[in-house]
């Protein structure tokens, strides 16, 4: 199949970025189309999915190898969308305008539960039929990866085949072994049959008798060290600017904090670190082949690497005259982070940004997140005298055990942060001062000690976050908050299993796409899905599991049993304690009449 390209150069002329479906960029590479290929797909728009660094080291691993090519697609705006749609032009690859229907594979990355609509929207764009079961000889290998595949089962009835775990190694044997089946003339079914003998590999149409019959489990993928494969080093830049638009450097894979809330901290385990020749080696390379002006030091946890010191020291010697930054995304709420941060920041200070994640330090001992009171308070100390003027905290509601007097924990630490400052900086500069609260709804997940909870019920979430709405009102501090709605949807994702393909589809039919972007998403389109499909949207979401239910995501072997996480989940309830304090008068604590006194405080402040 050909694409007209004057026809869809008159499409790029009418669409609102153009620069989203040109290709051409530096970097990018276009090979032989004789080689076995795989359109690589972040199921979002262009300027989030080219900052997805997984993305961008798959593309660069697979166009390494000479008979092997890999080029990219994203989800298409519903401005793109409606062109094709109303030309008739099917979607294609920015590398070779080719159209996804006519590659071996078509890779799709599951970063986020809101996305599975726009997976459905490219596989219908692509021509290519949207069940597994549906799909003919000449239609593409359907493959997903990412974070989400830790609970496949949502998802599974679209995919040939899901990789469980780390890709680096697994994305070319699944490849080469595509190559020898082709060459033996092994039908699209035996091939598949193929790719499930992969380690990691898990093949729906194949696995899900044998799980059901045997539980059989997948075993998740694992690089063995960081330092055996580079991190991209000509990454493709991008004609408009992405959300990250910047070199960056992986130099940490899994983290060492143990957070029972964290699904990224469970199942990236283990904790692998680049080393320090390797990462400053990278990072100049990578600034030559781009162009770029920031380096950028990713992780989960990049403060505690064990040479981080060391790393940036470097750095910044080697960059002081090719006007370059350093930037650490995700410090420690630590004296030691804040003077990483001092190193690096210069004379211009942007922002600091920290996870205390509870409003107080029993809540934060219930979900093993390691910060106090005290820590924070003299974090933001040195901080401001250090000069920054904005500081986002990242929290939470929704916790284990969490009652109002935890939620009212965020609005104390607010307001002690302004005092702190109000004492230690000058009249002007306190006058500069903004203090970014950001509130999101916690949504338990697969492969954590607290899985087995649900979610608090939206009726909850709207009246904790009342309780800050009322409350956060000084004017330097900027509450910003998750909408419960999409909270629901997310939980009832991350928590179910096939059923819910039927329902994303059903959504999807009703035209419910970017789920993730607040001006698109329906919560009347999700509860119609739900209910076609005879399930309680809200339910799935604020119902729990008992400790024997057999979970959807069962068959996803992470290296950590659920012994393990039942027994974390027991040492979370040692903190718990049974007064749950609400508005109403009560008898047994001072805490209600206190929540009222507050409330005063802060109409006072505002």
């Amino acid at each position: 199949m050909e694409i007209d390209s004057n026809k869809l150069d008159e499409i790029l002329k009418r669409v609102e970025r153009p620069s989203r479906y040109a290709g051409n960029e530096w970097n990018s590479v276009r090979k032989s189309k004789r080689a076995v290929n795989i359109a690589l797909s972040y199921p979002d728009v262009y300027d989030i999915g080219m900052s997805n660094l997984g993305l961008q080291i798959l593309y660069e691993i697979i166009n390494g190898k000479k008979d092997l090519v890999a080029e990219r697609v994203f989800a298409p705006w519903p401005d793109m969308e409606s062109e094709l749609r109303a030309e008739g032009v099917p979607l294609f690859s920015l590398e070779t305008r080719r159209p996804i229907k006519d590659f071996d594979f078509l890779g799709i990355t599951l970063q986020y539960e809101m996305v599975y609509t726009n997976i459905l929207n490219i596989l219908e764009l692509s021509l290519i039929p949207i069940f597994s079961t549906e799909r003919k000889e000449d239609d593409p290998i359907v493959v997903g990866g990412g974070p989400c595949v830790f609970n496949p089962a949502p998802v599974s009835s679209f995919f040939d085949i899901i990789l469980i775990g780390e890709g680096e190694e697994a994305i070319i044997e699944i490849l080469n072994e595509y190559k020898k089946s082709k060459a033996k003339g092994l039908s699209r079914v035996e091939i598949i049959g193929a790719l499930s003998g992969i380690a990691g590999v898990y093949a729906p149409i194949i696995h899900d008798v044998e799980i059901n019959r045997n539980d059989l489990r997948i075993k998740k993928r694992v690089i063995e060290k960081l330092d055996s494969f580079k991190p991209p080093l000509s990454p493709v830049v991008p004609y408009l600017e992405a959300v990250h638009d910047r070199c960056m450097v992986e130099i940490m894979r899994g983290c060492t904090r143990g957070c029972r809330f964290c699904q990224a901290g469970m199942v990236y385990r283990p904790t692998r670190e680049r080393s320090k020749a390797n990462s400053l080696k990278s990072a100049g390379e990578i600034l030559e082949r781009t162009g770029y002006n920031e380096v950028s030091l990713v992780s989960l946890s990049s403060s505690d690497h064990s040479q981080i010191g060391e790393i940036i020291g470097s750095l910044r010697k080697k960059m002081r005259n090719a006007h370059t930054r350093v930037s650490v995304p995700s410090l420690r709420t630590d004296q030691f982070s804040v003077e990483l941060a001092k190193e690096l920041s210069g004379r211009k200070k942007s922002g600091l940004t920290f996870a205390p994640e509870a409003g107080t330090e029993r809540l934060r001992k219930v979900i093993n997140k390691g910060i106090t009171e005290d820590d924070l308070l003299e974090t933001f100390t040195t901080a401001i005298l250090y000069g920054w003027r904005r500081v986002k905290l990242y929290f939470m509601i929704g916790l284990p055990s969490e009652t109002d007097e935890d939620v009212m924990g965020i609005v104390d630490t607010a307001y002690k942060l302004i005092d702190v400052a109000k004492e230690k900086l000058s009249k002007s500069d306190f006058s500069r001062l903004v203090i970014v609260v950001n509130v999101s709804t916690f949504v338990p997940k697969a492969h954590t000690p607290f899985q087995w909870l649900p979610m608090i019920e939206e009726s909850e979430i709207e009246r904790r976050q009342n309780i800050l709405k009322a409350r956060l009102l000084d004017r330097r501090i900027k509450l910003k908050w998750h909408d419960s709605k999409t909270s629901i949807v997310e939980a009832a994702m991350a928590r179910g299993g096939n059923e819910l393909g039927r329902v994303i589809y059903d959504a999807w039919t009703m035209g419910c796409r970017f789920d993730g972007w607040d001006e698109f998403f329906n919560w009347e389109k999700w509860v119609s899905a739900f209910q076609k499909n005879g399930i309680e949207l809200k339910k799935m979401a604020s119902t729990g599991f008992a400790h024997d239910d057999k979970l959807p995501w069962r068959s996803i072997d992470t290296g950590i049993d659920d012994d393990w996480l039942l027994d974390e989940y027991n040492r979370s309830k040692e903190f718990e304690e049974t007064h749950d304090c609400r508005f109403e008068a009560c008898s047994n604590c001072g805490v209600c009449t206190n929540l009222s006194v507050d409330l005063d405080i802060a109409q006072a402040r505002k």
